[in-house]
């Protein structure tokens, strides 16, 4: 297997184990325990399992080892453990990392699960966490200490699209020995270079772009092969939040597709906020990929591209984002995002309800605020869509 495949091939054959029978399509192994040749064999392996030897589904399996290989060879890390969803990612590599009396800082823009893990889980458990402006370094610079074991962030936010600076707030934690933890969901493996950028582990949504088409949950965290298997895989075999073979198979199959489909909604998501940008019925349209978005420079050489999805705020507040949902022909109101088909949100009520209004204000999540994941629909019939909502709902 070449190291100088291009990411494209990489995410088609990195990592493929055949059986004796040559299959194409990766193999699904769904079994949860495997046999030994003898009892020596067994205890051997539960003293030191070699390559491609497997003990339980929990730890391990030829299907799931394919999808952390492939996706660990795209995103450039040396190693990667799938697990059962996002949230299992986000809580794991965080959970693994820290202990009681840990210091962690962390971006006040989060996902409201990861802030439930941030401020209710571990803080629970003795851990404090200092939350800041994710855009702002003296921040960053003010909050971290001698003592801060971690840093938190979602490279870009959701939903208000902010980026952050990774090289940056990097160089500041790992002067003082801190670990990097980035949720890089919005930028996507195919726009990604968060671990050249200083990144220490890397956390996905396998949910998201990654099956792209709504079928399966699944998350994965990835990193050096030092705190993979000797930090993250310890605890995530132990507490259960293991990646099921088939679901892995789903992700293999959604990575083969993975670089055409993004760099698809991306076009789509710039075509769409450069059209309408200036429409009357809206105050802002957040979208890092438009000159006029205070991080887009960043973006520019952070990502090379502005991501999937944009955030739309009609100047109605909530009466007007819901006449603009309900107006949609094409795009579906759900929860999800970075899937192939076009998304629509509303976060005050739905993904970022738990929050006080204070905190959603705080964020920039307006009653009129309307997140977009653009699918890979034709742009013609995305812009008519789009447009007649916002025509009718003003």
């Amino acid at each position: 297997m070449s190291d100088n495949w291009k990411s494209r091939t990489t995410a088609v054959h990195a990592g493929t184990r055949r059986s004796q029978y040559g299959e194409m399509s990766e193999a699904i192994y769904l079994t949860q325990g495997f046999a030994y040749d003898s009892a020596e064999a067994a205890e051997a392996r539960f003293i030191e399992a070699g390559e491609d030897e497997y003990i339980y589904a929990r730890y391990g399996n030829p299907t799931v080892r394919m999808f952390e290989d492939r996706i660990a060879r795209i995103e450039g890390a040396e190693d990667a453990f799938a697990t059962a969803s996002g949230m299992a990612a986000v809580s794991g590599a965080l959970t693994a990392l820290l202990k009681a009396g840990d210091h962690v800082v962390a971006a006040r823009a989060l996902f409201g699960s990861c802030l439930y893990i941030l401020e209710e889980v571990l803080g629970r458990f003795g851990v404090e966490v200092t939350f800041v402006d994710g855009t702002d370094l003296d921040q960053w610079r003010a909050a971290i200490r001698p003592d801060t074991s971690a840093v938190f962030f979602e490279s870009v936010s959701n939903p208000t699209l902010e980026v952050i600076d990774i090289a940056a707030v990097a160089d500041l934690a790992h002067a003082v020995g801190a670990l990097v933890v980035v949720d890089n969901v919005f930028a996507t493996p195919v726009f990604s270079d968060a671990v050249a950028q200083g990144a220490d582990l890397v956390v996905y949504s396998a949910t998201k772009h990654i099956d792209g088409q709504g079928r399966a949950l699944g998350g994965v965290i990835l990193g050096t092969r030092e705190v993979i298997r000797k930090k993250v895989e310890p605890y995530m075999k132990h507490t259960g939040g293991a990646m099921s073979p088939f679901t892995a198979w789903i992700m293999l199959k959604g990575l083969e597709t993975l670089d055409l489909r993004v760099r698809a909604q991306a076009a789509n998501a710039q075509a769409v906020a450069e059209s309408v940008q200036h429409h009357p019925a809206l105050a802002r349209v957040l979208f890092p990929g438009l000159a006029a978005h205070p991080q887009y420079d960043l973006a520019r050489a952070q990502m090379g591209a502005g991501g999937t999805v944009l955030s739309l705020d009609l100047k109605g507040g909530q009466p007007a984002a819901f006449g603009f949902l309900n107006a949609l022909k094409i795009a579906q109101i759900s929860n999800n995002l970075g899937d192939a088909k076009t998304i629509v949100t509303h976060p005050a009520t739905t993904t970022h309800q738990r929050l006080s209004e204070e905190q959603r204000a705080q964020l920039g999540i307006t009653p009129g605020l309307v997140r977009v994941s653009m699918g890979i629909e034709n742009l013609e019939d995305l812009l008519a869509d789009i447009t007649g909502a916002l025509d009718a709902a003003n």
